[in-house]
């Protein structure tokens, strides 16, 4: 029996869980809390990566930016050359075959003329073809002359605004032709005799009268009608044209008081009718140099204001988000760091 009790197992008592366990309200508490910062940790985590991300999107999209920048900018070389080529080509050779005209009208009688006797009657007999084509067809040939005119004012309406010679508008410059051939030569015609019309009496005053006229009525008309159409083949709005004309009225015509009436002293006191469109297209070559610059200056200063208060909207916009979101970041960080000290 002695034996048998030492082999016998005695049993120990175990302690109860009761001796190990902690108050169950303590563990849901520490275990939400630290769920809660984790939820904080993460987000915060999450808007940096996402912050570092854009970052590097916007670093690809700057780099692929100037990539492209690199490539329009020898595209732009490329068309200045062409545009350059191009103009030349037709300055040199409008010019090459207005001089030939010119130069050439007693070609059929040159046999046995000395360069001296070409060179003097060239003025003569140029001006005697020039007056037979008023007496054949005295529309048209004011027409072509107010065209050429328009033509060469806008060129050096654009040279004097810092253009290159061979760097102008073909653009702007067939649209100011086309108003000078299509209206300016043929309603000046109809405007010198109805002029004559009103006033058909030999008086002093007769002459004053008739610049006082033309710098009111006629030159209102003309300066509306002239941006008028120059807008619309520039496609431009009529909210846009309106308000092109609404600014520049007043000033073109006050512009004109300062040239016209002493040249037009000359046009309704000494040039006689058929003839003073030529003299007018000839002082003109200043007159349009003006009313150029102004049409398009006016226009051009529009679509910048445009282009510049869209893109001011778009950058301001952009800039308040990206300051909302870096803000939010900041803010989350701060209540992170803030939860991890209680």
């Amino acid at each position: 029996m002695a034996l048998a009790s030492l082999f016998t197992p005695t049993l120990i008592p175990l302690p109860t869980t009761s001796t190990f366990s902690k108050p169950h309200s303590s563990v849901p508490s520490f275990s939400s809390r630290t769920k809660k910062r984790c939820r904080i940790v993460r987000s915060v985590a999450e808007d940096r990566e996402a912050v570092s991300m854009s970052e590097n999107r916007r670093v690809l999209e700057e780099g692929s930016s100037s990539s492209k920048a690199d490539i329009d900018v020898a595209r732009d070389s490329d068309d200045i050359f062409t545009g350059r080529a191009i103009n030349a080509t037709i300055v040199l050779g409008f010019g090459a075959f207005a001089v030939t005209k010119l130069l050439t009208i007693d070609h059929d009688y040159w046999h046995g003329w000395t360069l001296y006797e070409i060179l003097r009657y060239v003025p003569e007999h140029n001006w005697i073809a020039y007056e037979q084509s008023l007496k054949a067809n005295p529309v048209l040939a004011k027409m072509a002359i107010s065209g050429v005119v328009y033509s060469i004012g806008d060129w050096i309406a654009q040279c004097y605004g810092g253009k290159p010679i061979f760097e102008f508008d073909r653009a702007r410059l067939f649209r100011s032709g086309l108003v000078g051939f299509t209206l300016h030569g043929s309603l000046s015609h109809y405007y010198y005799q109805l002029c004559e019309a009103l006033f058909p009496f030999q008086q002093w005053w007769v002459v004053p009268a008739k610049v006082a006229f033309d710098q009111t009525v006629w030159s209102a008309i003309w300066n509306s009608i002239y941006f008028v159409v120059l807008g619309l083949l520039r496609l431009d709005s009529f909210t846009d044209i309106y308000g092109e004309l609404k600014s520049t009225f007043w000033p073109m015509l006050t512009a004109g008081w300062k040239l016209w009436p002493f040249a037009h002293l000359i046009t309704y006191g000494v040039v006689p009718v058929e003839q003073r469109l030529l003299w007018v297209d000839c002082v003109e070559l200043i007159w349009v140099t003006i009313l150029s610059t102004y049409s398009n200056e006016n226009s051009q200063s529009r679509k910048s204001e445009e282009v510049s208060e869209t893109m001011s909207s778009t950058s301001s916009q952009n800039s308040e988000c990206l300051h909302t979101y870096k803000y939010d970041s900041e803010v989350m960080f701060a209540l992170v760091v803030y939860w991890g000290m209680k």
